[in-house]
């Protein structure tokens, strides 16, 4: 892929990447202490909390949660996509090879956001603009950004559409969204992700509203190309079956805090918090037929009125009185291992 320029940028001849030194030893991505709110009439809603993780090449990292947690805000905030009021970054760093994405220009870092770093949004449908082919949308992108013709784009979109598994190719670029199924849109959706042949993927929620056989196979597509092109995957789900087969690491979220974060083999066989040992439990298993299903009881708190100490107290069988005044910090677990949780050698052991 040739560098990617916008219209003025190629007139000037400058890349907007010019004086930006990237350090091609540091991780992909980090993420150190990221704090996102939002403004809204109730007050201000502490969105995300604290966060940090570190993604590297060739690695997949499963954010997990709750809806409303802040997985999706974390997302949007790595990508400075978020909607800026009521939503503001108010601390923490991202570090792209090294680089603070957070202190660049918007047209520098609008350039990694097309180069770098793609997301897959969680609503293929609504994602796509629905009046244009989809040839037309992945053209787009080497028209704008490549300089590519109408030509060199077309076959580009073809070869994108193969490359994800849509049959057909070159007639199917003619078609609208609304004439592809559900998990072909989301195919779609991933042919634009890579199309500018990006080092980061964050997946949001990909396999939102498909049915169990087509999540099966949009993630195997991902995994394989994530593989194949030594992506850093960011994958981002409420389902815990989901990223059991292809995360090297996870992130549980839980009320815009990262509660633990673990090797993937360490979260599933012994989880080191009360909440991750709970989203466990509420999988349906086939051992449990005729039995009622485990659920977590009560709510997740409300984000512009939090309760004091650990955020998830109220719900927690382990919680005791310090719970309710001290919030505890990421407490180092043996194993390489870090949970948010006061008791957490007694989850170990329950």
């Amino acid at each position: 892929m040739s560098e990617i320029l916008t219209e003025t940028e190629r007139r000037s001849n400058k890349s907007p990447l010019s004086g930006v030194s990237f350090d091609g030893s540091a991780p992909l991505l980090e993420v150190e202490d990221l704090e996102v709110e939002f403004h809204t009439r109730d007050g201000i809603a502490h969105a995300v909390n604290n966060v940090s993780f570190t993604l590297r090449e060739g690695e997949t990292l499963g954010i997990l949660g709750e809806s409303g947690c802040g997985k999706s805000v974390t997302a949007q905030a790595i990508m400075g996509i978020l909607d800026t009021p009521p939503a503001k970054v108010t601390g923490g760093q991202v570090r792209y090879r090294g680089v603070d994405l957070l202190q660049l220009e918007e047209k520098t870092r609008r350039h990694i956001r097309a180069n770098k770093i793609a997301i897959i949004f969680q609503d293929a449908l609504s994602s796509l603009n629905p009046v244009f082919t989809v040839g037309w949308q992945l053209g787009e992108l080497y028209r704008k950004h490549a300089g590519a013709s109408r030509a060199q784009a077309k076959s580009k979109a073809v070869e994108l559409l193969d490359l994800v598994g849509i049959p057909g190719a070159p007639a199917r670029i003619n078609s609208f969204p609304h004439q592809f199924s559900g998990g072909m849109r989301q195919r779609v959706m991933i042919a634009m992700a890579l199309a500018l042949e990006p080092d980061i993927i964050i997946a949001d929620e990909p396999t939102t509203a498909l049915d169990v056989t087509v999540q099966a196979q949009v993630m195997t597509l991902l995994s394989d190309l994530q593989r194949e092109m030594r992506l850093g995957l960011i994958l981002i789900t409420h389902d815990m079956g989901v990223v059991a087969d292809v995360a090297d690491k996870i992130c549980v979220m839980y009320a815009g805090h990262a509660v633990e974060r673990a090797d993937v083999y360490e979260i599933y066989e012994r989880p080191a918090h009360p909440y991750t040992k709970a989203l466990l439990e509420s999988i349906p298993r086939v051992d449990q037929k005729g039995q009622d299903l485990t659920v977590i009881k009560g709510l997740p708190p409300a984000l512009v009125d939090p309760p004091p100490g650990c955020s998830f107290h109220p719900r927690c069988a382990f919680a005791r009185d310090r719970c309710t005044t001290d919030e505890p910090p990421l407490y180092e677990v043996p194993g390489n291992r870090l949970s948010a949780c006061h008791y957490w050698e007694e989850v170990l052991e329950s």
